[in-house]
């Protein structure tokens, strides 16, 4: 038999967050349909709280809209799509974890090894050696991550090899999921010392971040189990 929770303001309390914003998960489909009293007032009952454990749940490990896809599809009676959601979001921290482990690998390589002596490159030339877009180094530019020298005849931006170097750096940062404000300090340490301490550090709180991900993706998953089960 299931207890009755009377009102959205009885819920919203054991949660945490406004009656409003439980009408607003009710009308979005993330809650199961809640039955009218005479007066036409919803009646909210557990399984409407096991409901909202589970979708807030989600949302910590797999996104806000995801979690709203995963428990609409539940309420459509479509576990199938549910699963596959979820499947997808553990296949992508899976390939964020094989890159972040290939770009700590390239970027000790790029580090150890000089650059090596090239003509400078024009702002084309080092974004087609990169295969990124010009507007791209211009925004990395503007973040105070790369300085080109200039052409003293034409006004150009050139890219010498240690720019060439530390573009291919921030690519690979970029590629790890770190954002530009995190990656300036790392690249201000490399040219200052020439350590790769901060690199590494940034690859270790980067692999943190996935690891508790996956915590909050496991934890997910319990709640919406039990939420499934009806326990």
């Amino acid at each position: 038999m299931r207890k009755t929770l009377n009102r959205p303001v009885d819920l919203a309390r054991l949660a945490g967050v406004s009656a409003q914003q439980i009408r607003n998960y009710l009308d979005a489909g993330v809650l199961p349909l809640a039955a009218r009293s005479e007066a036409g007032y919803r009646q909210l009952d557990d399984q409407h709280r096991r409901a909202l454990l589970a979708y807030r749940a989600l949302a910590e490990g797999h996104g806000w809209t995801a979690a709203g896809d995963i428990m609409r599809a539940i309420h459509a009676d479509d576990r199938t799509q549910a699963l596959a959601l979820i499947d997808a979001d553990h296949a992508d921290l899976h390939r964020q974890r094989e890159a972040l482990k290939l770009t700590a690998e390239a970027l000790e390589t790029v580090v150890d090894t000089d650059p090596p002596a090239r003509a400078a490159m024009q702002i084309g030339e080092l974004a087609a050696h990169l295969g990124v877009r010009t507007s791209t180094l211009r925004v990395w530019e503007a973040a105070e991550l790369l300085a080109p020298q200039r052409d003293p005849a034409t006004g150009y931006r050139t890219y010498g090899p240690k720019e060439t170097r530390d573009a291919r750096i921030i690519l690979m940062l970029r590629q790890g999921m770190h954002r530009l404000p995190q990656i300036r300090p790392i690249l201000d340490d490399l040219r200052r010392t020439g350590s790769r301490d901060a690199l590494r550090a940034a690859i270790a709180q980067r692999h943190g971040e996935l690891g508790r991900r996956a915590e909050k993706m496991l934890a997910a998953a319990a709640l919406l189990h039990a939420y499934l089960a009806g326990e």
